[in-house]
């Protein structure tokens, strides 16, 4: 397991959070994502042997969200 902390732009209430976290915790090995909307970053513990960090960007994106 890895975990990794993306920067994503635009993110700014709970909605926002709920559908990025969402959308990540769907991926096939991602097991836990916690948006910090303060911060805007987003940190993600996933098995990098099943998902990569392109999809995740991709998924993220996906929501409507710039990932720096």
């Amino acid at each position: 397991m890895q975990t990794k902390t993306l920067a994503v732009k635009g993110m700014t209430c709970g909605h926002c959070k709920m559908s990025v976290e969402g959308a990540l915790n769907k991926l096939d090995g991602v097991t836990a994502s916690e948006v910090d909307l303060g911060s805007g970053k987003v940190e993600v513990t996933y098995d990098e042997t099943k998902v990569s960090l392109e999809n995740m960007k991709e998924t993220v994106e996906d929501q409507g969200y710039d990932v720096a």
